[in-house]
């Protein structure tokens, strides 16, 4: 049975490709938040991901006559924005060698040790825990770990939006993961029972950061 979402975002993206501003301003609100997280957890700027997610929709909104369907809308715009914020990283990175700066000197400092128990206390340093801890890995590790445990973004799905292997992406998951755990145990949710670990499936059993609804 198809997803009513999807079922939605395909009768929209109809419109939209039909020249309804409309229809594309809806899926905008669908998604506006999910591409905002998206890009605020890459960058760890407000003001970058409000300017990234703003040039993303502009991109969708061009290119909208383009999408066939192929995937859903969601992976879609996903990919778009994607794109979007390594340019704008590549760009950084750039500028930051340029200037001979360090490459991440806009990006938080990784940290020295592992949040404590007692850090953990609200969302500001739970945020600010996960920044410093993501800013911390490769871009390529940060990029797949973010779309799987932040957003939720199935194994497929980010093969297809970062055109690679699905081993691969399952590498750089592991990896990320790996080097996470440490700095991130107590925010880790424990699997209560045997159970649960078995529906997670062992690919996301024991991961260090929590899926949520962008």
């Amino acid at each position: 049975m198809a997803d009513a979402g999807t079922d939605v975002d395909r009768e929209l993206v109809e419109a939209a490709a039909g020249g309804s501003r409309e229809a594309f301003d809806e899926l905008v609100r669908r998604y506006q938040r999910c591409i905002f997280n998206l890009a605020r957890s890459l960058t760890s700027n407000d003001g970058d991901a409000e300017d990234l997610t703003q040039e993303a929709f502009v991109r969708a909104y061009r290119a909208i006559t383009k999408f066939r369907g192929d995937s859903t809308f969601k992976t879609w715009m996903y990919s778009v924005a994607t794109n979007v914020i390594r340019t704008h990283m590549a760009r950084q990175k750039r500028r930051g060698a340029f200037w001979g700066t360090s490459l991440d000197a806009d990006a938080p400092e990784a940290p020295e040790r592992a949040v404590s128990r007692e850090d953990v206390e609200g969302d500001v340093v739970r945020r600010d825990a996960i920044d410093k801890a993501l800013a911390a890995l490769p871009e390529e590790l940060r990029v797949a770990v973010t779309l799987r445990d932040i957003h939720g973004l199935g194994y497929r799905e980010i093969a297809e939006l970062l055109a690679i292997p699905i081993g691969t992406v399952e590498s750089r998951i592991f990896r990320a993961r790996h080097r996470l755990r440490p700095l991130l145990e107590p925010l880790m949710t424990r699997t209560t029972s045997s159970s649960d670990a078995s529906q997670a499936g062992r690919r996301d059993s024991g991961r260090p950061l929590e899926a949520k609804a962008c």
